[in-house]
């Protein structure tokens, strides 16, 4: 059977269904070699359940940290130490090596007024940047209606578009990861020659070429090395983590888009499984090593190219232990950024962990600082207007 031939077979079998399942990735391919040289992107990483920021970035000299988790508590030798009596959990030795590099910002109690410990409901303030009363728009899609509402310059690696991306005129896209896999005797090569033009081809089996051209594309981007045994795809979708694919496979999209200088300026990918009540401490681990393995190898593929990555999740944990080994709802947690023109370091004032409210941590760092440094020095954008008038800045820029 010739090339055309066996391209009609497939056109009337369906397909190049396959190829519109990916529309939004085709799209986006299309803006490949678009960006402006001097734009810069961002990267949002959401850590879903509610990270225990006090055995992330521990304050292990403090005799309260011990007191508080007589069996909880890393010993000292455990840590990665970042000096000012702090360190970094075992689990993060890439993200230790970075900032030691002067890469990374480590951003100490940041939170919100009013906190609310509700998954849910957290998770909605963070995403729409509005504490008082989250309304139906985030922030970031916010920031698409300002800038024309090309959904491409926005797009979300979860299957359902969070909050996050959602303006009042606009949106962002939902781009699927993982692997593209090909209809049974459908070979990369093959696919390659069903998308080659030929002469003589009338307009509708042009357009069936065109389609076979873009399933090819989208499957050399996204198809991503196997997994290792320990990179199990992520949990069903729940209130405390999404159903997207593994962070390293979203985080290898994103570069591969960043590679392709596509017009994309916002990613937003996740990592879930942090709502730990019981048996705590090694999970935690084994979530933030995979979060380490992901973003480190990340922020060396991508230095030099103007990305940014900002990590957060939806509240911290409370600063006492339970009895099962694991820790409870509460307030503020340390965020992670990461990225060309980020000032490394330790920044923001450390909470208190004696002058507690009502158990937890008082945040000392309002989470729209962050966002309005990321708005003004990422997107070259007004945070004020963004942000409901927010005027407040950190001093992030190297």
């Amino acid at each position: 059977m010739d090339t055309i031939t066996r391209r009609r077979f497939l056109v009337a079998s369906g397909v190049t269904a396959a190829a519109a399942g990916t529309l939004g990735l085709r799209e986006i391919l299309a803006t490949a070699g678009d960006r402006d040289p001097a734009a810069k992107t961002l990267v949002l990483v959401t850590l879903y359940g509610g990270n225990d920021g006090l055995n992330t970035v521990i304050p292990y000299e403090d005799p309260a940290y011990a007191a508080a988790r007589p069996d909880f508590a890393y010993r000292p030798e455990e840590l990665l130490d970042l000096g000012a009596g702090e360190a970094l959990n075992p689990g993060l030795p890439g993200l230790h090596k970075l900032f030691g590099e002067g890469r990374l910002a480590i951003i100490r109690g940041v939170g919100y007024p009013k906190p609310n410990r509700s998954h849910f409901q957290s998770m909605d303030i963070w995403q729409t940047a509005q504490p008082d009363r989250p309304g139906t728009t985030g922030w970031l899609g916010r920031w698409l209606d300002t800038v024309g509402g090309d959904p491409r310059l926005a797009i979300s690696s979860e299957p359902v578009l969070p909050p996050l991306l959602a303006g009042s005129t606009s949106a962002g896209a939902t781009v699927p990861g993982g692997e593209l896999k090909l209809p049974a005797g459908i070979t990369p090569d093959l696919l390659t020659k069903l998308g080659a033009s030929a002469a003589g081809e009338s307009p509708a089996q042009a357009r069936a070429a065109a389609c076979f051209a873009d399933l090819a594309r989208v499957r050399d981007l996204i198809t991503s090395a196997p997994l290792a045994e320990d990179d199990d795809a992520e949990a069903p979708a729940t209130a405390t983590g999404g159903a997207a694919p593994p962070l390293d496979q979203q985080l290898d999209l994103v570069a591969r888009c960043v590679e392709a200088n596509v017009a994309t300026r916002v990613y937003s990918v996740s990592l879930g499984g942090f709502d730990l009540h019981a048996d705590g401490k090694d999970a935690q681990k084994a979530l933030l090593a995979k979060l380490d393995k992901a973003l480190s190898a990340f922020a060396e593929r991508v230095t030099g190219r103007g990305v940014v990555v900002a990590v957060y999740s939806e509240f911290g944990r409370r600063v006492k232990a339970n009895a099962s080994d694991g820790t409870d709802h509460g307030t503020a947690s340390p965020m992670f950024l990461v990225g060309d023109g980020i000032k490394g370091g330790l920044h923001g004032e450390p909470p208190s962990l004696t002058d507690l409210d009502d158990g937890d941590l008082k945040f000392t760092t309002d989470f729209r600082d962050v966002y309005a440094t990321l708005l003004a020095d990422v997107l070259d954008s007004d945070p004020a207007r963004i942000l409901d008038g927010w005027s407040g800045r950190l001093e992030l820029s190297a």
